[in-house]
């Protein structure tokens, strides 16, 4: 059974690494297969939005996709794990150990 897609980004972002949002859609896109297409994309990328303005994680760096390898035109963010969320995932039995 898979994680719920707001766990799997935290479970993702507790190695303790920081994460483009377009490395972490990518990623939840080639295991959710109801995230797949351009509304897929969005819809993970608004959990993940979510998810930062909750305090789970944060934006670290930011810029725009002028390239077009994620979405042309459109702000990327770099995340990281907040302590609040290292506390959730620890809670939720998902937390990597990363620091």
């Amino acid at each position: 059974m898979q994680l719920p897609i707001k766990f799997r980004v935290l479970e993702i972002l507790s190695d303790g690494k920081c994460h483009w949002n377009s490395d972490i859609v990518c990623l939840l896109q080639s295991e959710y297969s109801d995230l797949k297409g351009d509304y897929g994309r969005d819809s993970a990328n608004f959990d993940i939005i979510e998810l930062a303005s909750n305090g789970l994680i944060m934006s670290v760096e930011s810029k725009v996709d002028e390239e077009g390898t994620y979405k042309k035109g459109f702000m990327m963010h770099k995340y990281v794990l907040t302590d609040v969320g290292k506390d959730r995932c620890v809670y939720a039995g998902v937390y990597k150990g990363g620091d």
